[in-house]
């Protein structure tokens, strides 16, 4: 069991993990990020103030939304993530306060340290929702030699990623991060889209995040709901 200066894992409502097929109509139940004209914002100094803005370790809970093959799951997670170390911890526990899973990575790989029978059936479970982890919370601005593409309401960032591309996009009033999209052969792999950023303690944090994983099927709604820094 995990205990932490904000966050006691014995004492979690409800794991909401849920993963949302994406072949059908759902609804984004985020604030659109609004239209603010980017033309006169320089690109590097957009990157750079998120940067400066974004935190480097945090304790987060959540509610989250899995839903895949039209099996769903419903409670509360704890992630705490150390983006200087590319290291995290995670636990999610189901609405009857049955652990789901417990994980936790980094630079060296993910370690699962429990995993409810039904999921480890599912393949390798552990690695697939580490790897998710990571693309939500690590590596969130591109590198100073990527390539630069503005348009009115967004600046775009484009470089070469593993064995495809990663695009970042920027937008909105704060000129934040709202999307983080993988392409490979042209063709969009997964994509992260972030929302309704707010501000702690200097700090921003999305309220409101989705991962599409176009290659597997699945959709991961993500909602902030504490935040310990």
């Amino acid at each position: 069991m995990i205990h932490t200066k904000g966050f006691h894992m014995n004492k979690l409502p409800a794991a909401l993990i849920a993963l949302v097929c994406l072949y059908g109509c759902s609804v984004i139940p985020f604030q659109k990020t609004s239209n603010v004209p980017m033309d006169s914002v320089e690109p590097l100094a957009i990157v750079e103030k998120f940067t400066n803005n974004s935190p480097v370790s945090f304790e987060i809970m959540n509610t989250i939304v899995f839903k895949y093959n039209w099996n769903k799951f419903s409670g509360i997670g704890y992630i705490y993530v150390d983006t200087a170390e590319k290291a995290f911890r995670a636990v999610c526990m189901n609405p009857m306060g049955v652990k789901l899973f417990e994980l936790s990575g980094d630079k060296g790989g993910i370690v699962p340290h429990f995993v409810l029978e039904q999921f480890s059936q599912q393949g390798n479970f552990a690695a697939m929702v580490g790897e998710d982890i990571r693309r939500i919370y690590f590596d969130l601005t591109p590198s100073p030699g990527a390539h630069v593409k503005k348009r009115k309401y967004e600046i775009i960032f484009r470089e070469p990623a593993g064995a495809g591309s990663m695009e970042y996009i920027f937008a909105g009033a704060g000129g934040y991060l709202v999307e983080k999209n993988y392409y490979e052969e042209n063709a969009l792999n997964w994509g992260i889209s972030y929302y309704e950023y707010l501000e702690r303690d200097g700090r921003i944090y999305p309220r409101g995040i989705i991962l599409n994983n176009y290659k597997y099927g699945y959709r991961l709604t993500v909602r902030l709901k504490d935040v310990q820094v």
